[in-house]
């Protein structure tokens, strides 16, 4: 029986189809999706019309995802003692690495040389791939809500962020950027014990970084001025930056809103082919850590989901809004063109 999904054909098209569901595989499993959310990379990826990494059109799209397993494929012997059954609550994470590659033998799986990517969150149904579902295929706990476990791909990236940086209680971190990414940086931030500025836009989303828990918000308006406004408004040196806006004139701007001594974590992607520029002596005497992280491990992606289960992070602080599947194009032409939603769930079976 055909499913609906979106399918991402180009730049800035997307249709809900009719589409056949595909065959199991040996080690596969099909989820029927309960929540999936929207994403700021997915809406990347929409106006780009492709992702080099993780999609080429025609190709279903989303991949922020929770659900019901509705069909298992035969066992394997690779696949050890999983036990998948049918009506187990999942969430899947939307890679895997190879565990074969010089980079997943030295723990950094995230950058791994053949991630395995997943798409197709905005569909009824998923078939996750084998090698997702022994390595990255999560049990749900009872209680757990599907739309708060459709979080844990974000948020493990935000994990390996943290971690990343190395944040640790009485630091004050400076998030730029309000967005779902500078938020769920406030909620582990502040549950490290760290004291919270954001600097970004839109009255919603600043009000939304208070209740995480920011000590301090910094209205940016147009971005002209950064480093002035922030100064100004803050009187703090920062221990840590982490610019999750992904501009080029940010990224710069994070290097002069840090203490000497002290890290920025480049978080934001920039659009390919920018480059910045960086004031090597200034950078030099001040003794600065400059990192980025990209993406999440499996370890980041269990921890994700156990801050979830604990209560850490809701859904209920990040989606301020509905939409059901087949208004989906709509939604994401309003968001290219600058709906201020901070992350909308998508009803799949409507």
């Amino acid at each position: 029986m055909p499913v609906k999904a979106a399918i991402l054909h180009g730049k800035e098209l997307i249709r809900v189809e009719d589409v056949t569901p595909p065959q199991l595989n040996p080690g596969e499993v099909r989820v029927r999706i309960e929540a999936a959310l929207t994403c700021g990379t997915d809406l990347k990826v929409f106006k780009r019309g492709y992702h080099a990494k993780m999609i080429v059109p025609p190709a279903v799209f989303g991949h922020e995802l929770a659900g019901v397993i509705s069909e298992v494929g035969s066992r394997r012997p690779e696949d050890g003692n999983q036990n998948w059954q049918i009506g187990d609550r999942v969430v899947p994470a939307n890679s895997a690495p190879c565990d074969n590659c010089f980079h997943c033998g030295v723990g950094q799986e995230n950058i791994c040389d053949d991630l395995q990517f997943l798409n197709g969150a905005y569909a009824e149904s998923i078939v996750v791939p084998a090698r997702i579902v022994r390595k990255n295929l999560l049990r749900l706990k009872p209680e757990t809500d599907f739309a708060d476990a459709a979080l844990t791909e974000p948020l493990a990236c935000v994990v390996q962020g943290v971690d990343d940086t190395k944040l640790r209680a009485g630091q004050h971190v400076l998030v730029i950027g309000a967005g779902p990414i500078g938020l769920i940086f406030v909620a582990l931030a502040r549950n490290r014990g760290c004291e919270v500025t954001v600097a970004g836009r839109r009255a919603a989303r600043l009000e939304a970084a208070q209740r995480l828990g920011a000590n301090q918000v910094v209205d940016i308006g147009d971005g002209s001025g950064l480093v002035t406004r922030v100064r100004e408004a803050t009187k703090t040196h920062f221990d840590a930056v982490i610019e999750a806006v992904g501009r080029p004139e940010t990224w710069e701007a994070s290097v002069h809103l840090v203490r000497k001594g002290g890290t920025v974590n480049f978080f934001g992607g920039c659009p390919a082919g920018t480059t910045v520029a960086l004031d090597t002596t200034f950078i030099h005497y001040s003794d600065l850590t400059l990192l980025a992280s990209f993406h999440h491990t499996p370890r980041a992606i269990r921890r994700a989901l156990e801050f979830i289960e604990a209560g850490v992070v809701h859904a209920g602080d990040f989606v301020d809004g509905e939409c059901p599947l087949t208004q989906l194009p709509e939604l994401f032409k309003k968001m290219a063109a600058g709906n201020h939603a901070i992350k909308t769930l998508i009803r799949v079976h409507e």
